[in-house]
C-alpha cells in the first residue's frame, strides 16, 4: 500500500497544505486534480481521484505524526513586555506567563516575557506589534491614550486597552550617604542617574524636573543607566543617586543599600504638591520603613499603579485565557513577589486603569460577577 502511495505522489502534480509546528510553517503535499492543466484528461482524473485522495490523507497524517501533533492544533504565541531583570515588572511578566503556560495543552497559547526597556518601551512595543501585552505605569497608559509626552510624536493610541492593574509603585531616590542628599532639591550639582530613555523613572524624573524648572545641566553629571546597572554604579561611586519608579521591595534597591551606605530620599515639597494637583495619575505614596538597610522610617514620595495593557486588536480569547489563568490562581500569584501581597480582585479590575477594559478581560470579570 505504501509503495502505491509514494508512486501516486511521484506521478501526479501536487499543491500543498500548511501546518504550524514549533514556530515554523510546514509544507504538506496534497493532490491538485489540476483543473484545466491538460495533464490528465477528464476520464483519467476521475479514475485517479480515489487514489489521490488517499495519498493526500496519508501524507497529511504522516506529516502530522512526524511533526509531533494534530493538524488542527495551531499554537498561538504571545509576548509580554516587562522591564529590567531586577525589577518587579520582569517578575510580573514571568509570573503571568508561568500560569498561562500551564494551560497550554488546552488553549494552545504559549507565553514569553522578555526583559525590556520599561513602560514607555512597552507602549511603543504594543503599538508596533512587537509585544502583545505590556506592563507600564498607570500614567503611561493615560498618556499613550491621549498622545501626551513622551508619546506626542506617535500620537494618541486610541486602541489602548486595559487588562488589569498590579502592584503599587513609588518613585524612588536612593543616594549615597556621603553625598549628603537629604531632599530632592539637594540633587542639584550631584551625579544622578535619571534612567534610560523609554523607562518609567526617566519619564517621571523629567516631569519633576519640569515642574521645578530644572534642566539636565542642573546636575553635576547625568547618567542614563538601565535599572540593572544602577546598583553597581552607586556602589562604585560613579553616581551619587539613582532613581527608580518601582514596587517594593525591589532587588536593585536591596542590592545597592546592602553593598553601599545609602539612604532613601523623600520626594516632597511645594513643587511636588503642584505636580500632584496637575497630574491626576500620580498620588501621594511612601516606601515602608525597615525594608532596606539604612532607611528605618517610611519615606514619602509620589506613586501610581503598574498596569497590564494591550491593544483592542488583541485576540479576545487570548486575553480571556490570560486573565483567567491569573485570577484563577491569584493566591499563588501573590506569593511570587512580596509586592504582589497587596493585590485584591476588586482593585485590580479598576484602580489605576484609565483605558477601557479589553473585551476578553471584561468577559472574564462578568463571568465572575465583578462587573
Amino acid at each position: 500500500m505504501l509503495v502505491a502511495f509514494w508512486g501516486t505522489l511521484a506521478v501526479h502534480p501536487i499543491p500543498h497544505i500548511e501546518v504550524m509546528d514549533d514556530h515554523r510553517r510546514r509544507t504538506v503535499v496534497c493532490p491538485a486534480f489540476a483543473r484545466g492543466t491538460g495533464e490528465l484528461n477528464q476520464s483519467k482524473r476521475m479514475n485517479n481521484m480515489k487514489g489521490l485522495s488517499l495519498a493526500c490523507a496519508l501524507s497529511a497524517a504522516l506529516v502530522g505524526v512526524s511533526f509531533g501533533g494534530p493538524l488542527q492544533a495551531q499554537e498561538r504565541f504571545v509576548t509580554i513586555g516587562t522591564g529590567g531583570q531586577t525589577g518587579v515588572y520582569y517578575v510580573a511578566g514571568q509570573s503571568i506567563c508561568r500560569f498561562l503556560n500551564r494551560g497550554a495543552a488546552d488553549h494552545q497559547i504559549k507565553c514569553n516575557a522578555p526583559a525590556s526597556g520599561g513602560g514607555v518601551a512597552n507602549v511603543n512595543g504594543i503599538r508596533s506589534g512587537e509585544f502583545n501585552f505590556g506592563i507600564m505605569q498607570s500614567d503611561h497608559q493615560y498618556k499613550a491614550m491621549k498622545g501626551l509626552p513622551p508619546f506626542q510624536t506617535e500620537g494618541a493610541m486610541a486602541d489602548m486597552r486595559a487588562v488589569f492593574s498590579l502592584q503599587s509603585e513609588v518613585f524612588t531616590i536612593l543616594a549615597r550617604r556621603d553625598a549628603k542628599i537629604a531632599s530632592f532639591d539637594d540633587m542639584k550639582g550631584k551625579r544622578v542617574n535619571i534612567g534610560n530613555p523609554g523607562s518609567g523613572q526617566r519619564d517621571t524624573m523629567e516631569e519633576i524636573m519640569a515642574v521645578k524648572g530644572w534642566k539636565k545641566g542642573d546636575f553635576g553629571l547625568v547618567s542614563e543607566l538601565k535599572p540593572a546597572e544602577q546598583a553597581s554604579a552607586l556602589g562604585d561611586n560613579n553616581i551619587d543617586a539613582m532613581s527608580y519608579f518601582v514596587g517594593h521591595p525591589n532587588g536593585a534597591i536591596q542590592e545597592a543599600s546592602t553593598t553601599t551606605d545609602a539612604v532613601l530620599v523623600p520626594v516632597t515639597g511645594a513643587d511636588i504638591d503642584k505636580l500632584l494637583a496637575e497630574k491626576s495619575y500620580y498620588t501621594k505614596a511612601e516606601i515602608p520603613g525597615g525594608i532596606y538597610k539604612g532607611s528605618d522610617q517610611p519615606t514619602p514620595s509620589i506613586g501610581g499603579k503598574a498596569v497590564l495593557s494591550t491593544s483592542a486588536k488583541a485576540d479576545p480569547e487570548v486575553v480571556y485565557q490570560l486573565v483567567k489563568s491569573v485570577f484563577d490562581n491569584l493566591d499563588r500569584f501573590k506569593r511570587l513577589h512580596p509586592a504582589f501581597a497587596e493585590l485584591k480582585e476588586a482593585d485590580m479590575i479598576k484602580v489605576g486603569l484609565s483605558a477601557p477594559l479589553h473585551e476578553g478581560a471584561a468577559r472574564y470579570y462578568k463571568e465572575r460577577g465583578w462587573l
